[in-house]
């Protein structure tokens, strides 16, 4: 675990924010447990506090509390990123074929300057030593992108859950060994479904939100 003393916040929400960010860009070992007095310190504030992010966190899926044992950061495994991807594949190409529908110039504007953002980001990454300088603004552009193709689906719920799903699916895949998830294919992929967006091609789109991840699945189980 990795975080630098910060001043004092006593606005739940945002050591909530802080803590979501950390533990989907690898500020956190896998398995790590959360200590509520180290938290404290770094944020100033009570230990009703830490306790009440904490549990939040751990309805996310993100944390796990075990009884008697405390709160620790969720464990990787293959199986779990698996499931993960195959939920999110479901609800992003059901989110982005209901915005292709519904969606009008504003939303192709907005997802066109999304896709910018991160394409301009995902360049500088050329080797892990540049992506580590960019990580949490990749990963924050990352996220932009994606949500930003179900903006138009008019489904709170289906975002909701998309929310979810897509951090659970971060935190499994954004670790050291596999360079925090970023590999050079993600740029014309990325490409690709814009392409399709635009285009209204919601069949070509299904496809490219699949092949964008469908390395994430399991060999015989996808």
């Amino acid at each position: 675990m990795t975080i630098t003393t910060q001043t004092a916040r006593l606005n739940t929400g945002d050591i909530f924010e802080d803590l979501r960010v950390g533990l989907t860009t690898a500020r956190f070992d896998p398995g790590a447990k959360l200590m509520p007095q180290d938290l404290r310190a770094i944020y100033g504030c009570s230990a009703n506090t830490i306790r009440e992010v904490l549990l939040r966190l751990s309805f996310t899926g993100l944390v796990v509390f075990e009884e008697q044992r405390g709160f620790r950061v969720r464990r990787t495994s293959s199986q779990r990123l698996h499931d993960l991807a195959i939920f999110r594949i479901q609800l992003e190409q059901e989110g982005l074929a209901r915005s292709i529908e519904r969606g009008g110039v504003a939303w192709e504007a907005q997802l066109s300057a999304a896709h910018y953002k991160l394409r301009h980001i995902e360049e500088q990454a050329e080797t892990p030593e540049k992506l580590t300088d960019v990580l949490p603004l990749w990963c924050a552009a990352e996220w932009e992108f994606h949500d930003t193709l179900l903006a138009a689906c008019d489904s709170p719920c289906l975002r909701e859950s998309y929310r979810g799903v897509y951090d659970q699916f971060r935190q499994q895949r954004v670790t050291l060994d596999n360079n925090f998830g970023h590999i050079d294919e993600n740029i014309l992929e990325h490409q690709r479904i814009l392409e399709a967006a635009l285009a209204h091609d919601t069949v070509t789109a299904r496809q490219h939100v699949y092949n964008h991840l469908k390395r994430n699945l399991l060999p015989n189980q996808s």
